[in-house]
This record gives structure tokens, sequence and C-alpha cells, in this order.
């Protein structure tokens, strides 16, 4: 997929492939955590340069092949494929739109925006472990939603 930095609707992300944000400072892409001895398989975004992880999709929820995939739903919505096809993750964007683009931004945020640059979804409203610049923590007074920052498990599960 090379150095583009949004994922198209009519191509899939596919194990092996990964988006670099257009400053080049973030990647995102499928891995397996520690020094290679899990089998398990995550989605996340790393720092491109030093390749520690920042988010993590799946990680509740890993697949144990190489087969996995990101691509969109009708909808609009991300969705993450294992081998099999079994939807292991889906993000929740807000409303449905025809044309959707799923950008890293140079921010480290993963956005799902319609044509107009609208929001829909983004990773910064999930925080894995690490605060980047820009992340909100805590509850919106507005609407409710609570967004708190989780740390891994060990060093093989986030």
């Amino acid at each position: 997929m090379g150095a583009a930095n949004t994922i198209p609707t009519d191509q899939p992300l596919t194990d092996g492939n990964t988006i670099i944000s257009s400053g080049g400072k973030f990647e995102l892409g499928f891995f397996s955590p520690g020094t290679g001895t899990s089998r398990k398989r995550y989605l996340g975004i790393r720092f491109n340069n030093i390749q520690t992880v920042v988010w993590v999709a799946n990680r509740d929820n890993p697949f144990n092949d190489t087969d996995g995939m990101l691509n969109f739903t009708r909808q609009g919505n991300l969705t993450l494929l294992n081998g099999s096809g079994r939807v292991i993750w889906s993000s929740s964007a807000i409303r449905s739109v025809q044309n959707p683009i799923a950008q890293l931004l140079d921010s480290g945020n993963l956005v799902v925006r319609d044509a107009t640059d609208n929001y829909l979804w983004q990773s910064f409203d999930y925080p894995g472990d690490t605060a980047l610049p820009g992340v909100k923590v805590g509850i919106d007074l507005k609407t409710g939603f609570c967004r708190s920052l989780w740390s891994w498990k060990s060093r093989t599960d986030p």
C-alpha cells in the first residue's frame, strides 16, 4: 500500500501493509507484541521510527492468523476481520456516509471522515496507554461519554 496516509474504500488494509501519516511520524498496521514469540495479531498505531505502540484497535480480541483485513462497511464503519471473515473490531461512526475516508493524521489520530472533513469517528476518543497531544481524557459533560487511558496487562498483552 506504500506510504499513503489513507485507506481507500475499495482497497482494504491487509496484514503486511501499512499506512503512514503524512509527516512520517505514525504508522498503522498489524503487529504481534513482544519479541515475536506471540502469535496473537493486533491492529495498532505506533511511532513510525521506534515502533512503540500508542493505540490498539482490537486489544480485547486478538486473532491468530496473518490474514487480517481492515476495510469499510457500506455504512462507512471500519471493520477488522480475521482470516475466517469474522468481525474482530469495528469503529462506531456517529452517522453513515457515502464515501468515507480513513486517514492517519500526523498527530497519531486515526479518523474516519467525510469529504468535507467532518470526523465521523476518531481513535483519540478511545485512547490506549499513551496520552498523545490532543487526546482528551475524562467525561464529556455534554454527552456523558467517558474517555480513559488503558494500560497493557503485560509486554505481550495490550
